[in-house]
């Protein structure tokens, strides 16, 4: 039985085992294929940044802040009845918040222009949240294998 993201966070802080690089260059896909985008954090469910393309330091605070906001949105969506969660999309005068879940171990935390089509950046985001989720599932993989 999979166990929700809230769940694996709650039990202790995993370490995602990949390589930064790689899920990198997944960001900077993202990014050329969506130019409004301004930046994109991946972290694990825990908070602690496993790539990012912010920006400054702001990076490490939003690997935190999302850490925050996906406990408070799973339990939403548990508590609701809405199933296991996959996004959420915060929107600001200047601009969107969006995360993604990248399999049970990660995130993905993207950050638009307030002109940015919210359709593309969904199907453009969760494409790469996908690519993510496949890489840390890899790379736990290889790591259990003595790889």
């Amino acid at each position: 039985m999979k166990r929700a993201l809230w769940q694996r966070a709650g039990r202790r802080k995993p370490h995602v085992p990949v390589a930064e690089a790689e899920v990198l260059d997944e960001i900077r896909r993202l990014r050329a294929r969506l130019p409004q985008v301004t930046g994109a954090v991946a972290a694990g469910v825990d908070g602690l940044v496993i790539a990012q393309d912010a920006a400054g330091p702001e990076g490490e605070s939003i690997a935190a802040l999302t850490a925050a906001s996906l406990a408070v949105a799973v339990r939403m969506a548990a508590t609701t009845g809405r199933g296991d969660f996959r996004e959420l999309l915060i929107r600001g005068d200047d601009g969107y918040v969006a995360t993604y879940a990248a399999g049970p171990l990660a995130v993905l935390t993207v950050l638009a222009e307030p002109r940015t089509n919210i359709g593309r950046l969904h199907l453009e985001s969760r494409l790469s949240g996908a690519r993510i989720a496949d890489l840390v599932t890899e790379a736990l993989k290889a790591r259990e294998n003595g790889a």
